[in-house]
């Protein structure tokens, strides 16, 4: 029994190892939600998608945008919260957006299925960093360990699903190259 508790307590530590840091909604000073409505776990659809914000790379500037954001979909959409699970920094930190556990608004007709991870710019126009691609990457490595994505989970890009320029043009020819890439979503499709 004792050798079995010590098996468990590895693997739960070997898990959250794994795990990037998160900033929390306290930490960026979010607000908290109106209204939660629970995401069935795991998952096995993560969207990827751009803020069409300025490109932020500093702590400051991307708190700031976070809040920004949260404000227009709080108060501007009637959100309960803010739409995306996850914002990524140009300086590769991530921002707790309503988190693994909750369901999102931010793509319609895919929110109680899927996982929105959201990088912060335009990416019409600005190039991912490299800290936001390893960034989001540890993410989602994260969540398969964790038990919020399934291990088979797929990639696709926002405008995949809806019409919209989301992810950006230079986002999504990177996204394209990942292993859990799909590029035929017809399976999916609302």
């Amino acid at each position: 029994m004792l050798f079995f508790v010590c098996v468990l307590l590895v693997e739960l530590i070997t898990a959250d190892a794994a795990c990037p840091t998160i900033v929390s909604k306290k930490d960026w000073g979010g607000l908290k939600p109106k209204h939660v409505k629970y995401l069935p776990r795991p998952v096995d659809l993560v969207i990827i998608q751009h803020t069409a914000t300025p490109f932020s790379s500093t702590d400051a500037t991307c708190a700031e945008a976070v809040r920004s954001i949260q404000d227009y979909h709080v108060d501007t959409l009637g959100y309960w919260d803010i739409g995306m699970n996850f914002l990524v920094c140009g300086n590769g930190k991530i921002y707790e957006g309503c988190g693994w556990l909750h369901v999102g608004a931010h793509t319609y007709g895919y929110n109680s299925k899927s996982i929105a991870v959201s990088f912060i710019g335009n990416y019409n126009n600005d190039e991912p960093t490299r800290a936001q691609i390893d960034a989001a990457k540890s993410l989602l490595e994260c969540g398969v360990g964790s038990g919020h994505l399934k291990s088979d989970y797929k990639v696709v890009g926002h405008k995949q699903l809806v019409a919209i320029e989301s992810p950006g043009r230079k986002l999504y020819q990177e996204i394209r190259n990942w292993p859990e890439w799909l590029e035929d979503v017809s399976s999916i499709k609302n």
